[in-house]
């Protein structure tokens, strides 16, 4: 009778321990199943989110691409030129010398290459300025061309627009530092500004007409119209938005914002202005990505594809000496 009652126990609480563990079961599975179906509605709520969220690190990888392009072409082109300019201008020579080795060089006519269809040149790549005839005898590209070999020759160097009435660019010249002072240099004639005691002329002296009619009476076939009554080094009637006017807004917020960047580089130079302009984009992605970061963590609190700790983990995983077991 007594074993009977322990098996009749056993019995029930195997029963007993049984319904515990179904309903365990049950109840994991119903929660795993919640969680799923609440994970596939949270996608759906939040599917533009997710949209933006991969765009953005898809255009950061681009921009980030499109740097190391950049860079590299960049490196490219400041080593020719500095092949280039070591061809061309002596070393340990002063500013006034180095300056008249490029002019005499740009002089050299019959060394250059004649293009048969000038327009279709890349008149912003110093590769194509420095080699063709007719882009050299142009003042935008020639003044271009001046700037880059100068650049290389460890001069300070940028570029003036001569403006007319109108403010539409008559002419290009540029300006080296020379002793302290920003002296013209108009590269489409090779010549140095000066006046008739050979004294080196800045762009404030040649605003004084008779100054100027002094330093171009030298200089066979110069237009006179080609004066320094308005200059400027970036043209800002050039953009779409000259009706806001940028110049004086500009001015009254920095002045002297158009000498404080070399701004002839940056527009002139291909490959720079693509450097500048990826690296910029590269920024603005990161920053956009670490914003929708932060947003999907504390206010959606949706997974993401976690960029840095994958990319430490995987470092770890590679990088570290495997186990070995005894």
């Amino acid at each position: 009778m007594h074993e009977g009652n322990v098996a009749s126990g056993l019995g029930r609480t195997r029963s007993r321990n049984g319904n515990v563990i179904r309903n365990a079961c049950l109840a994991a599975v119903m929660k795993a199943e919640s969680e799923r179906t609440g994970s596939h509605l949270q996608r759906r709520q939040h599917g533009a989110f997710r949209v933006i969220w991969w765009s953005s690190n898809l255009l950061l990888v681009t921009a980030f691409v499109a740097m190391l392009y950049s860079c590299v072409r960049e490196y490219s082109v400041r080593r020719y030129l500095d092949g280039f300019s070591d061809a061309i201008v002596p070393d340990g020579q002063p500013a006034e010398q180095k300056v008249q080795a490029i002019l005499n060089w740009m002089s050299a006519e019959p060394s250059r290459t004649i293009a048969a269809n000038p327009g279709a040149l890349a008149t912003r790549d110093p590769e194509i300025t420095l080699t063709y005839r007719q882009l050299l005898n142009v003042c935008g590209t020639a003044t271009n061309a001046f700037l880059n070999l100068a650049r290389s020759s460890d001069l300070r160097v940028r570029r003036l627009l001569l403006l007319s009435p109108e403010h539409t660019t008559k002419h290009v010249v540029a300006e080296v530092l020379i002793g302290g002072q920003w002296i013209i240099v108009d590269p489409t004639y090779r010549v140095i500004m000066k006046d008739s005691r050979g004294r080196y002329l800045t762009r404030g002296d040649l605003r004084n007409p008779a100054m100027f009619s002094e330093a171009v009476s030298a200089i066979p076939n110069y237009p006179r119209e080609y004066n320094y009554e308005s200059f400027a080094h970036v043209r800002l009637a050039r953009l779409p938005l000259d009706g806001l006017h940028l110049r004086g807004l500009l001015g009254s917020l920095y002045p002297g914002w158009d000498e404080a960047v070399d701004w002839s580089l940056l527009l002139e130079r291909e490959s720079f202005f693509y450097l500048v302009l990826s690296a910029a984009a590269a920024m603005f992605f990161l920053l956009l990505r670490a914003g929708l970061a932060w947003y999907a963590d504390h206010r959606l609190r949706i997974p993401r594809f976690r960029l840095r700790e994958h990319t430490v983990r995987a470092g770890a995983a590679f990088f570290s000496a495997p186990e070995v077991k005894q």
